[in-house]
């Protein structure tokens, strides 16, 4: 996991993280499957998950250009890079193709059969 405040470092970090395009993600995003997988936050019955926010957000970190990013937008590209890094590392046996695990990877950009 980056753990670099170093731009250039956590920018290259988070394009190699986040194997997905924007209109990918986003079409994935419209998905039953997507909707239904990840941590909700307290209180925010039946909302939307911390995933399907993130992204959410990473499809307009893509779409931005580099000299648009902020503080707060490298910030998130370093959870995004720690999320994806912590989840590669539990990979269940067997074929992930239809499960949770890979569903909510790819909320947050991360398709894993891409690899």
């Amino acid at each position: 996991m980056s753990r670099s405040d170093d731009p250039e470092q956590t920018y290259r970090e988070f394009t190699d993280a986040v194997n997905m395009k924007p209109g990918e993600l986003r079409t994935w995003l419209e998905t039953d499957e997507s909707k239904h997988v990840g941590w909700r936050k307290k209180g925010t019955k039946g909302g939307e998950s911390v995933g399907h926010e993130s992204g959410r957000r990473i499809i307009d970190l893509l779409r931005r250009k580099r000299a648009e990013l902020t503080a707060a937008d490298y910030k998130h590209m370093r959870k995004v890079i720690g999320y994806v890094h912590r989840h590669m590392a539990q990979r269940p046996s067997g074929d992930v193709r239809n499960t949770k695990w890979r569903w909510s990877l790819m909320n947050w950009g991360h398709d894993p059969l891409k690899d």
